[in-house]
């Protein structure tokens, strides 16, 4: 681990989170419910869930924090490496579905006789991983060059993005796409063989979440710290000047927006089979926005304050729509003003900025 990527207490306090996450699943197995050291299963999804969530916010602070290309669509390609995941897990289900077929529930249900081409091989778990990859990733590539190419950016960016999501959204709720419709994919009970309830391999599942987190956030600041990097970052600040001087901004963008897509999709494909279930209500705008609140509360442009904020925000939202579940979706904007305001760093701007304080008294 080069010391040049992190100062060296954020190496440090990234070290101590990653053993302190990485325990978690160790103490859910090793100690029985009820012993004081036992972590419960719930709790072990929960935070699971968060990192894939934290891998997205990521991805996104990729592309608004250090390339100024503030994405309202990212929810898509979460989604679609869910649903490339997803199928293979139907499929993976076998005979033992409700209607005993060899194709899922919702196709039995819905009449289909036979699986639609774009679903072809994949009762195969690395072919699915390559569609993980692809599927997004070519996606966000032929959208990002036209974009890009006819020098799209700002609002309108923003806004085209969350219109795609949104048409894709609509397009996956019909019943006649073999998507599943409203209900989506869910009732998955093998991965590669291995039960999915069972505590172990729920275990791997968060382990090779926290894993692939650790390396995305490592990849992500390799490259922001490299001469690539002060291109991006280039770009954000004086696209126009960049092009004065001989760069031709499309193709640098054009990576860091299909490598941001790619990173998305993936930690969708993580979060399916630990949460059980991948709908159309996944793409819906307000999924996507709430990335960028994730991205913003724990401060963009960082790497690290996106991974915060997506923790952050997730845990606030799980205590507060058990206790208000009425309210979320105001105290979540209010949240976002809150920090538009009085933190525009974020939570890691606050905390550097208190100890530049600290030092200087």
């Amino acid at each position: 681990m080069s010391s040049s990527l992190f100062s060296r207490p954020a190496w440090i306090g990234i070290v101590v989170c990653t053993l302190l996450l990485a325990l978690l699943p160790v103490l859910n197995l090793a100690f029985a419910p009820g012993h004081s050291l036992h972590v419960s299963t719930y709790t072990v999804a929960l935070v699971g869930k968060f990192m894939c969530y934290a891998m997205a916010a990521l991805a996104l602070d990729l592309v608004w924090g250090y390339t100024g290309i503030l994405s309202l669509g990212h929810g898509l390609f979460f989604a679609l490496g869910g649903y490339a995941h997803g199928m293979y897990l139907m499929r993976a289900i076998g005979r033992d579905g409700v209607y005993q077929s060899h194709l899922p529930d919702f196709m039995v249900f819905l009449d289909w006789k036979e699986y639609p081409w774009y679903w072809a091989f994949t009762d195969n778990f690395w072919y699915c991983m390559a569609l993980v990859v692809l599927v997004p990733g070519v996606l966000a590539f032929v959208f990002g060059y036209f974009a890009f190419r006819s020098r799209i950016k700002g609002v309108y960016f923003s806004i085209i993005t969350q219109a795609m999501t949104f048409a894709f959204m609509l397009l996956f709720f019909r019943n006649d796409t073999g998507f599943g419709g409203n209900n989506g994919f869910t009732d998955f009970k093998r991965i590669l063989g291995f039960t999915i309830p069972d505590a172990a391999t729920k275990a791997t599942l968060y382990l090779v979440t926290l894993l692939l987190l650790l390396g995305s956030l490592l990849l992500c600041r390799w490259i922001v710290s490299s001469k690539l990097g002060r291109v991006l970052q280039a770009v954000r600040d004086s696209e126009s000047r960049l092009m004065f001087i001989g760069y031709n901004p499309l193709w640098f963008k054009l990576f860091v927006w299909t490598l941001s897509a790619v990173l998305c999709g993936i930690a969708g494909a993580l979060y399916v089979p630990q949460v059980g279930i991948i709908n159309p209500s996944e793409m819906s705008p307000a999924n996507s926005i709430e990335m960028v609140i994730w991205a913003a509360v724990g401060g963009r442009g960082s790497l690290l304050g996106p991974i915060i904020g997506a923790f952050s925000v997730n845990g606030l939202k799980s205590w507060f729509t058990a206790a208000f579940p009425d309210l979320w979706l105001f105290a979540l904007g209010l949240l976002f003003i809150l920090v538009t305001l009085f933190m525009p760093q974020g939570i890691l701007g606050l905390v550097k900025k208190l100890r530049k304080d600290r030092e200087a008294a």
